[in-house]
């Protein structure tokens, strides 16, 4: 998580998308529903043709003439899986037990380049496309069941060993394995077989009741060695690097602490398509921080290069040091992607005590995004209005003939005004005590059944206290969350803010063990149902260390979003998603917080960087070493050699 605004920081929850694999005709525009059986085809497209024909050199994005080398070093992000920034104690990302490495993802490959998000590089400038890796080929056929991979003979692990369709089978059976973790296993749920067919073909068995586009995401998957997993223990002791085929391999780390990635030189895929003019740096260093302030010190003494900042009070007023002031150290803004998602706090249903919809309505009247934005945000920020926030799947107006279809077989279950403009979060006057939303938030706990006590509490017929505990890993939040709880306490809640190790809270998530607690979902450019399913399924309420962390559990969503998943065309998955976005906005599962325009990135400058892509933000890929940048200002970098800038390199 960020400090502050973490509308950046985990925009990475969805494998959005499709398949295109390289080595024969463009496919003709049509639905993915109506592609060719029994064809070796170039590739799949969500709902339209691809961008990129089957002779492309690379993408529009890439820069095939970028120097390779130097290093990259930057805080870890969350993304994936068990990763996290504050620190790491395993190097299985797959698993539920342990805290993954960040950024393991750069070290395996896939069948096909994942769909647009971040590092993975993709499609990042399509929508719903991807290109062909391990597989060259694709063969769909005639029962629209099975899907055959061919492929390539060249695809190589770390050791010179051959990716196998063994390797890809074990690996698809490996997925569906109960200790894997949900963000790999729930692509995969109506996967009924995996089949290998000699060393170089791989049957993806479906029930025959998937979606069309769930195997845009299977696809996606990593495939890891079926030799390295055999000889070790898959669960979250193992600090031995797997052995992957990605453009990356671990170098040094110190778990908890920081972990290298250095790049293949013999890598298999250097030369395709969908790899030239990427992944320049000789070294990727990801540092982990308990907490952002030692973070920032490191970045200005250059001992990390790069850096998004989240907090918008640093933002406004730590950027006055000497590096910055001369000119060495670059701060700017840069589009945020072209995507939905929204960041938020889970109101976490599984406990009785929000069971009632007013008492989540009261707690969310509390909430005063006027006041925080200005004084503590510095204006920076928008209130985030729909779960598809900033995409064309947010819902307004009076909902479409389209829309109505989908909600009225669930209308007698749902509230008033479901097909009327969807509710708005209610602006407040700015002070930080608005008198008629507390009013309107007390005359709601009252009519949902609590009762003000004699030490003014607001408590149950059992007596007992309405109490909500805000939970976090970050002391940057506290700052936020505090001004939130003594609002709560103001109308009779017994509220507090709890600041836990990141140990402990990522395993309190992941069991759901809180009242309240704050996360930033993105759906991607073309939100899928599997994806859609892990935040408001009622499948994921239940499954350990989904991102339902609200605990939604609905008929009506349910059907929605499996409505998304048969979607046709974008207009089918359009009013689909706005009627999901209808209901959740009814519901108020969540108290909607807010958003940015833009990525605020500060970096050392020693990079080149060209503009960036629409759908992703793939610095680590698409960026690379200056070295007469870095000459300019002062900083050497050789062929990976320890890096001095007014300071160490970290060790």
């Amino acid at each position: 998580m960020a400090d502050f605004d973490m509308s950046g920081a985990n925009r990475r929850s969805v494998l959005a998308g499709a398949v295109a694999l390289a080595a024969a005709p463009l496919l003709p525009r049509r639905l993915f529903a109506e592609t060719p059986r029994g064809v070796s085809l170039h590739g799949l497209s969500a709902f339209g043709e691809l961008k990129y024909g089957p002779d492309f050199t690379h993408f529009d994005y890439a820069n095939p003439e970028a120097p390779k080398g130097g290093r990259i070093s930057f805080q870890a992000p969350n993304w994936i899986g068990n990763q996290s920034s504050s620190g790491f104690d395993t190097l299985n990302m797959f698993v539920l037990r342990g805290i993954g490495a960040p950024r393991l993802e750069l070290t395996y490959d896939s069948l096909m380049t994942p769909a647009p998000v971040h590092t993975m590089a993709g499609a990042l400038d399509e929508p719903d496309s991807v290109y062909g890796l391990l597989a060259e080929s694709v063969t769909v056929e005639d029962d629209g069941k099975r899907y055959r991979f061919k492929l390539r003979p060249e695809a190589r692990f770390h050791d010179g060993t051959r990716v196998t369709a063994a390797d890809v089978a074990d690996s698809y059976e490996r997925w569906q394995d109960s200790s894997t973790h949900p963000y790999f296993s729930s692509s995969l749920v109506q996967l009924a077989g995996i089949e290998a067919k000699g060393d170089d073909e791989v049957d993806l068995v479906f029930s025959g009741v998937q979606n069309e586009r769930m195997i845009l995401s299977a696809a996606a998957m990593p495939v890891v060695s079926k030799a390295f997993w055999d000889n070790h223990p898959y669960d979250g002791s193992q600090l031995v690097a797997p052995l992957g085929s990605g453009p990356y391999r671990v170098g040094r780390m110190r778990a908890g602490t920081f972990i290298e990635y250095d790049r293949v030189r013999d890598y298999w895929a250097a030369d395709l398509s969908v790899r030239r003019g990427l992944y320049h740096f000789d070294t990727i260093r990801l540092e982990t921080f308990r907490d952002h302030a030692p973070a920032f010190e490191s970045f200005k003494k250059g001992e990390t290069l790069y850096r998004e900042e989240f907090s918008a009070q640093r933002w406004a007023q730590q950027y006055d040091f000497p590096a910055l002031n001369d000119g060495r150290v670059i701060k700017r803004e840069v589009p945020q992607e072209e995507v939905g998602g929204f960041q938020g706090i889970a109101i976490n249903r599984r406990r009785e005590k929000f069971d009632d919809l007013r008492t989540r309505q009261a707690l969310d009247l509390c909430f005063d995004f006027e006041w925080m934005n200005r004084q503590l945000f510095f204006g920076q920020y928008e209130r985030t209005i729909s779960y598809f926030h900033g995409s064309e799947f947010a819902a307004e107006g009076a909902a479409s003939d389209a829309e109505r279809a989908l909600l009225e077989p669930f209308a007698a279950k749902l509230p008033d005004g479901i097909f009327e403009t969807p509710p708005m979060p209610t602006a407040s006057d700015g002070s930080g005590q608005d008198r008629s939303k507390l009013r309107e938030a007390a005359r709601l706990l009252a009519e949902a059944g609590w009762q003000r006590g004699s030490d003014g509490l607001v408590i149950g017929d059992d007596g007992r206290p309405l109490s909500v505990e805000l939970l976090t890993d970050q002391q940057g939040l506290v700052r936020i969350m505090q001004p939130y709880s003594q609002t709560l306490r103001r109308i009779g809640v017994d509220a507090s803010v709890r600041l836990i190790e990141p140990t402990l809270y990522e395993r309190r998530v992941r069991d759901y063990d809180f009242d309240m607690a704050m996360q930033n979902l993105n759906h991607g450019a073309t939100p899928n149902d599997d994806g859609i399913g892990q935040i408001f399924g009622s499948r994921a309420a239940t499954a350990k260390g989904t991102r339902n962390l609200a605990g939604t559990s609905s008929p009506a969503v349910d059907a929605i979003i499996e409505a998304a998943g048969k979607a046709k065309s974008r207009d089918d998955l359009r009013a689909a998603l706005r009627a999901l976005d209808r209901i959740m906005r009814h519901r108020q599962d969540w108290v909607l917080n807010w958003s940015s325009p833009t990525h605020r990135i500060s970096h050392w400058d020693v990079f080149g960087y060209g503009e960036k892509p629409p759908y992703g933000f793939a610095v680590e890929a698409l960026w690379w070493w200056d070295e007469a940048k870095a000459q300019k200002i002062g900083i050497s970098h050789s062929n990976g050699s320890s890096l001095k800038a007014g300071g160490k390199d970290g060790e």
